[in-house]
């Protein structure tokens, strides 16, 4: 346990936060012996990985942060096809990501480089290039905060959504995500969809790629486009990508004709927010120590010197501007605390 103790190093933003009590959880028991103390009568809990995705909006949080840094990587045979990967919660993704991608089993390289814990992975279903969590989980258990009981989610369980979980709606804050499980193909077929992905393959000469190369070419692309948080302050993309009717993408398609839509399995399209931010002028704009980055839209960065508050009204402004411009409402991504 440690008392008034900075996240500043835990918070991909770089805010110096500091929380009234912290505790690194490295195993169960860790969390059991928490419960058991007086500190537990505390009202305020949040658990914490990489502290990759959240926006802090105060300097002072009153209350326990746990801090997961649980290990363990374990592969087994599940059928002819596939393997069971289970995975501590707090395994690092980016290097967990690498090491499957090197063993030859697919399923995640498109996620390579986001990132953050493996224990978020599920709670965000965490996605890029044509792939989601959803779609490599088998599942996960999790510690139940207020009984003090383990439970098993299957996929149903987790009711998975566009950036969401059900850790993120209903149970948020009542669960502690121990480990993950999931189905990693042994004969992998390269998923290299998206023009970028195409692209930079080309660019590094590869006609026929396997997953590791669609690894190191996402790796490229990111380290691109996406600022290094240790150089400059940011949670990776600060809002979703909206989703729409067809028949309102339609119509501001005959506005705005290089407006940019990817049309789903429903009568839905999926907008580049990226494209809605820079088209209503945001794209390198700089208000004191916050801005949006000069190579992403999608991407608030903290210049140094900003505040939670100050990204947070930074943001809304975003948002209203893109409402005016649009008619589209822009859901931050970022948990804002």
């Amino acid at each position: 346990m440690r008392r008034n103790f900075t996240l500043k190093t835990f918070n991909t933003f770089g805010l110096d936060v500091m929380a009234a009590y912290v505790v690194t959880v490295n195993d169960l028991s860790d969390i059991e012996r928490l419960r058991k103390s007086g500190y537990w009568q505390l009202d305020k809990k949040m658990i914490l990985g990489g502290g990759s995705n959240c926006l802090f909006l105060d300097d002072y949080y009153e209350g326990i942060v746990l801090l997961m840094n649980n290990k363990g990587v374990s592969i087994q045979d599940y059928d002819a096809d596939f393997v069971k990967v289970s995975v501590a919660a707090g395994e690092d993704w980016t290097p967990f990501v690498q090491r499957m991608v090197a063993a030859g089993y697919g399923g995640i390289e498109n996620l390579t480089l986001i990132p953050g814990k493996v224990g978020a992975s599920p709670m965000q279903n965490i996605g890029a290039y044509g792939v989601e969590i959803k779609d490599v989980f088998l599942r996960l258990q999790a510690f139940d905060l207020e009984n003090g009981k383990l439970v098993d989610f299957e996929a149903a369980d987790c009711e998975f959504g566009y950036r969401s979980s059900v850790f993120k709606t209903t149970l948020k804050g009542k669960f502690v995500i121990l480990s993950v499980d999931f189905l990693l193909h042994k004969h992998p077929q390269a998923n290299f969809q998206y023009g970028s992905i195409r692209e930079e393959l080309s660019r590094l000469g590869v006609s026929q790629p396997e997953i590791v190369d669609v690894s190191v070419a996402i790796t490229n692309i990111r380290r691109s486009k996406l600022p290094d948080p240790l150089q400059l302050g940011n949670a990776g993309s600060f809002f979703k990508n909206p989703v729409v009717h067809r028949l309102v993408f339609d119509d501001l398609k005959r506005e705005f004709p290089d407006i940019v839509g990817y049309p789903e399995k429903t009568n839905t399209v999926k907008l580049a927010a990226a494209w809605l931010i820079e088209k209503a002028g945001w794209k390198g704009r700089r208000v004191g120590d916050v801005g949006v980055h000069k190579n992403q839209a999608l991407v608030i960065v903290n210049y140094g010197g900003a505040t939670g508050r100050d990204i947070f009204s930074f943001a809304m402004e975003i948002q209203q501007s893109v409402r005016e411009t649009f008619g589209i409402h822009l859901e931050p991504e970022v948990n804002i605390i």
